[in-house]
């Protein structure tokens, strides 16, 4: 399927790494998991050794109540046979509730660490690997092989041990009471066998295969039905498109579905097959020494018992097998996730920046997005201590980026910003303006060279002291499905109340909020979109205000806003300026006036620097900025869809 989104296998990063092969080391992976959870364990595997022996009593009894209790007319034996084999059931039964309650308790809690280690890992991945990686790739991941893998921990593995057990045990009883018998329903073994390994390969495929399809109408749903794949959708008109896309997708589920059902019910019946013919060979043989006295009716009819332990365990194990490999399919899957490199990590000795001031020093920094071994060596060699060990040393493999529109995103960039001065970032675009900001908050690490904040290296502080100091207002605002304040305290999780509406009321968003039916509380929708472009990035501006940052960065903070509404929030940002360190990149002219220091970048590079007049009298890329962007005729106001006129909660 070459759909837009869904066509992108063949260029995503994952997908082109070496898998994991099915092996011991996977196999000691998975069981590591079950260590802290030893005791459940032994208790499922006392009752599944106390069941599966348990089970091997009634054929027993069967065989003295044919062969002495009725010929004798012993009624007291067979009362006591008559309690031993209703007992038996129920001890069986209680015992199953228990090893079902301590399996869960296992298989459950292996499941919770596994999906709690794997979001705690790509949480620590850098900003790199959720631009090069499906939405739905990821969810797929938590979803459909999470819950493999726990078939395999709660369902899968109990199965193998209780098969396996009563296999062998009724293997042992069996000889005991007849070692030609026994031999002769051993015969038909190979009938099982052989075809468990080559369906157990083909299952297998099968079950990549129907995860990677999966993942793929995982993905179309997560970019067609939120917000924004709607509304594009919806302005393109583009539903019967989108709708055979999906089918595309979810034809392809369908269909291996179909054939894993095809080639599994094959292998059920070539199993069923093998086992109707070790029985009709017992029954042939054994009633022939029945005829022969060789042995009794009642060692005949325990054997028919005996060949449903044994068959059935042996069909389990052949299936299980299978289930098994597929199982671990999803081990793999999971474990590829948490074997990815996590390219920006903390030091070993790593400081904790406080009592920041705020000077910031770019160091012929050097930036791509797509990197390579040789952007490791050039990086390590770059590094100002010897005993450096760069993030990048730590990949193993190609990180395939978009295709740029250049080499190199920047370029021997150098500039120091004061402690307290108001940078702009001005430039056409593409320059590496927002790549310049997405740096200082360690987002990505330089491919060359080194950024200081206060004289200290950025990949010698640790990242949250590093984002501790920093507060970002990007171009595009995101906000939770959540209320108004859940929104705002994100930023500082312990603020009053009074120091919200101080936030806001600096943002110019506070009244706009009191207007509201439930205030503070009002649901803001999927991404925002209940607020408009204005509002967004007013809330924006006030949760970082709430954190109250060392350094800000804005990317376009005022984009959105009209031209009353700018002019307050340009009020409301001055006394946040002061004192602080901040870097601002703005298309509009006020912002570019009150700046200390303007940095005119070109194809990456510092190209200018200075303040507006001294810019303008270069009559360079600046003066040509000004003429065509600051200089040009007020923007008329822009006009906002206010709350009010949005959808009520329940229409959303």
């Amino acid at each position: 399927m070459m759909h837009g989104y869904g066509g992108w296998r063949s260029l995503m990063a994952d997908d082109s790494a070496p898998r994991p092969s099915l092996n011991r080391q996977i196999l000691a992976r998975v069981f590591a998991y079950g260590r802290p959870y030893w005791r459940a364990i032994l208790i499922v595997l006392g009752t599944i050794a106390v069941t599966s022996l348990l089970g091997l009593v009634p054929p027993l009894l069967y065989r003295e109540l044919i062969d002495n209790v009725l010929p004798n007319r012993d009624l007291q034996r067979l009362n006591l046979l008559a309690l031993g084999m209703l007992g038996i059931p129920i001890i069986t039964g209680v015992l199953s509730v228990v090893q079902r309650l301590y399996s869960a308790r296992a298989g459950e809690g292996i499941i919770f660490d596994l999906r709690q280690q794997m979001y705690t890992h790509l949480q620590r991945m850098s900003l790199r690997f959720f631009t090069h990686t499906k939405q739905g790739e990821i969810i797929s991941r938590f979803n459909s092989d999470v819950v493999g893998a726990q078939d395999a921990i709660t369902g899968t593995i109990p199965s193998i041990l209780t098969n396996s057990l009563t296999l062998i045990s009724t293997l042992i009883v069996m000889v005991a009471i007849e070692w030609r018998l026994a031999i002769l329903a051993v015969s038909v073994l190979p009938l099982f066998l052989l075809p468990a390994k080559r369906i157990g390969r083909i299952l297998r495929d099968i079950r990549r295969q129907a995860m990677e399809y999966n993942a793929d109408m995982s993905n179309v749903l997560s970019q067609t039905l939120n917000i924004s794949g709607a509304l594009l959708v919806k302005t393109f008109g583009s539903q019967e498109r989108e709708a055979k896309q999906f089918g595309d997708a979810n034809a392809q589920v369908r269909d291996i579905g179909v054939r894993r059902a095809r080639v599994g019910q094959l292998f059920f019946m070539g199993l069923s097959i093998a086992g109707t013919i070790g029985a009709g060979l017992i029954y042939w043989v054994g009633g022939y020494m029945v005829l022969n006295d060789v042995i009794t009716t009642g060692t005949i009819v325990a054997f028919a018992a005996y060949l449903a332990r044994l068959y059935g365990p042996l069909t389990s194990l052949s299936s299980v097998h299978t289930e098994f490999i597929q199982s671990l399919v999803s081990f793999e899957r999971v474990f590829e996730y948490l074997d990815k490199p996590v390219e920006i990590q903390d030091a070993p000795n790593a400081v904790v920046l406080a009592n920041v001031q705020g000077h910031i020093r770019f160091d012929h920094v050097w930036f791509r997005y797509q990197t390579t071994a040789t952007d490791t060596a050039e990086s390590a060699s770059s590094a100002p201590e010897e005993d450096r060990t760069p993030a990048h040393e730590r990949k193993d493999d190609e990180v395939l980026a978009p295709v740029p529109t250049r080499q190199w995103a920047l370029q021997d960039l150098t500039f120091t910003v004061e402690p307290g001065q108001l940078v702009a970032l001005v430039g056409p675009s593409g320059s590496g303006k927002t790549t310049t900001t997405y740096l200082l908050p360690r987002l990505y690490d330089p491919t060359k060279g080194a950024i200081y904040l206060d004289g200290v290296d950025l990949r010698d502080a640790t990242q949250l002291s590093v984002a501790e100091q920093i507060g970002m207002v990007t171009q595009e605002t995101y906000l939770f499905h959540d209320t108004i304040l859940a929104n705002l305290v994100y930023a500082k999780p312990d603020a009053t109340q009074a120091e919200v509406e101080a936030a806001c009321r600096a943002a110019n968003i506070h009244d706009m909020i009191m207007r509201l039916p439930t205030g503070y509380d009002t649901l803001v929708g999927e991404r925002g979109y209940r607020l408009s472009g204005g509002e967004k990035q007013r809330l924006a501006i006030a949760r970082v205000i709430l954190k109250d940052p060392r350094i800000l960065v804005l990317d376009e903070a005022t984009s959105h806003l009209d031209s009353q509404n700018e002019a307050m929030i340009q009020a409301a940002l001055e006394p946040l300026f002061a004192g602080r360190t901040s870097i601002v990149i703005a298309h509009r002219l006020s912002t570019v006036l009150a700046a200390d220091q303007i940095l005119v970048l070109a194809e990456g590079q510092v190209v200018e620097q200075g303040t507006h007049a001294e810019l303008l009298a270069l009559g360079g890329l600046y003066t040509e900025l000004y003429k065509t962007q600051f200089s040009s005729t007020p923007q008329a106001a822009e006009p906002e869809t206010t709350f009010e006129a949005m959808p009520a909660p329940a229409a959303l």
